[in-house]
């Protein structure tokens, strides 16, 4: 990637390049990066990154210096989504998002994919068009997200994101996008390493209505006390 790069027409380079989700940008990939500018040395870098979103085990630096900014205002979630998840943000973040619908959590140890899909036709029933739902699993991947991938491969699969129905998906695949109604099935076993991060940016999807679904135990245990108060747990 760096040579083909270095060898591109300054036609075909970059003014500025914008990187989103940089605490997962690893470090070899910054070489093709930089390179791909019209300009090293005054082109633009813009670096976005949330390190309690960091959920692959990738280590990168930009090797430029930058402007450190902090972004300390939750413009995409409303009120009551932002309280949820705040106990896990790592830095103190103010809402200023509007009133919305309390967030609803639904107990269930047995079967939380189930209980995630009768929460869909909840939605549904309460007049939600399919379009501006999610349902998200932090485990093992729902059936029909694993029937769509075989089916229409991983292209088709993502091409469904913008169809007018519901989206089913992983919570590792999701960062970055949103629906205004999510569905969070936390589906895993038990808590895991990135468990704690997963629940961060599954509960954060949403910006309008969010559901959760899980065994109470153990989102009090990925979550902590803060955030199962938050859930009514």
């Amino acid at each position: 990637m760096a040579d083909l790069a270095a060898d591109l027409a300054d036609h075909d380079k970059y003014d500025a390049i914008i990187v989103d989700e940089a605490q997962d940008f690893a470090d070899s990939w910054w070489v093709p990066l930089l390179r791909a500018l019209k300009d090293p040395e005054h082109g633009g870098v813009y670096v976005y990154s949330d390190e309690n979103q960091r959920i692959f085990a990738r280590f990168g630096q930009p090797p430029v210096p930058l402007v450190p900014l902090v972004l300390d205002h939750n413009l995409r979630n409303t009120r009551q989504i932002h309280e949820s998840f705040k106990p896990l943000a790592p830095t103190r973040m103010t809402s200023r998002g509007g009133e919305g619908a309390a967030v609803h959590f639904i107990p269930t140890a047995d079967d939380p994919v189930g209980a995630a899909d009768d929460a869909i036709d909840i939605l549904l029933d309460a007049g939600w068009a399919p379009g501006n739902i999610a349902l998200l699993t932090t485990g093992k991947r729902h059936n029909v997200q694993v029937e769509l991938a075989e089916s229409r491969g991983q292209v088709g699969y993502w091409r469904t994101y913008w169809d007018d129905e519901v989206f089913y998906g992983h919570v590792l695949g999701c960062k970055g996008l949103e629906r205004p109604a999510v569905v969070l099935c936390v589906n895993e076993s038990a808590a895991h390493d990135r468990s704690r991060e997963k629940l961060y940016v599954g509960m954060s999807r949403a910006t309008d209505q969010l559901i959760v679904v899980g065994d109470p135990a153990l989102v009090r245990d990925i979550g902590g006390p803060a955030v199962a108060e938050q859930l009514g747990i």
